[in-house]
Order: structure tokens, then C-alpha cells, then sequence
């Protein structure tokens, strides 16, 4: 069974930086599409970064030149790097895990990222 914890989250001002790890077991994350999603408070769940097995990454536009997904094989671990955060990047962070072998995919509980002053 594929488990992901996240970890990262916290408080943080306008401008600052957080880094954000998921941990996967149960699969590896080099033959994993690997993601992170936000959903703030009355909005749906959106992606933000995108790591596919043969490291192709895609972004939201609104993250992009701010935010950096990369994953570690050896750790098994994917990260979200973000940097200038603004107030309207405030939401529950969730990793996302799509093995390249199954047509099943997984969920992480989040973390929460709060972008204020």
C-alpha cells in the first residue's frame, strides 16, 4: 500500500521560503508522477507542481519562477521548494502520487502553509 507523509508546512511572511517533503513508501518515486496540490479555505483542490518519472515537471503559472518540485531516489522523497511566497499561496499542501505501474493513485492528509505577516 502506497502511504505519503508530508511535512513543511508552517508560517511564514510575505517573501519568505518553506520547504515541503513527502515522504512516499510503498512505491518508488522514480517510477512515480509525483505532485503537489493546494486547496485554500471554499476553493477547490488545484495543482501546483507536477514531477513525472522521466523528470518532466509542469507548474501552475502562478508558482512559476517561485516554486521548484525535485525528488530524491535514494530517500524516496519528493520536495517542494517555495520561495517569494505571498499571502495567496495560504493553503493545505497535499502530495500526490500516481505509480507508472497502476492505474491507482494516492493521496497524502497535507500540511498547512500560512502566508502572512
Amino acid at each position: 500500500q502506497v502511504r505519503l507523509v508530508e511535512s513543511g508546512g508552517g508560517l511564514v511572511q510575505p517573501g519568505g521560503s518553506l520547504r515541503l517533503s513527502c515522504a512516499a513508501s510503498g512505491t518508488m518515486v522514480s517510477i512515480t508522477a509525483m505532485g503537489w496540490y493546494r486547496q485554500a479555505p471554499g476553493k477547490q483542490r488545484d495543482l501546483v507542481a507536477r514531477l513525472s518519472s522521466d523528470g518532466t515537471t509542469n507548474y501552475a503559472d502562478s508558482v512559476k519562477g517561485r516554486f521548484t518540485i525535485s525528488r530524491d531516489d535514494a530517500k524516496n522523497t519528493v520536495y517542494l521548494q517555495m520561495n517569494s511566497l505571498k499571502p495567496e499561496d495560504t493553503a493545505v499542501y497535499y502530495c500526490h502520487a500516481c505509480p507508472d505501474y497502476s492505474p491507482s493513485n494516492y493521496w497524502g492528509q497535507g500540511t498547512q502553509v500560512t502566508v502572512s505577516s
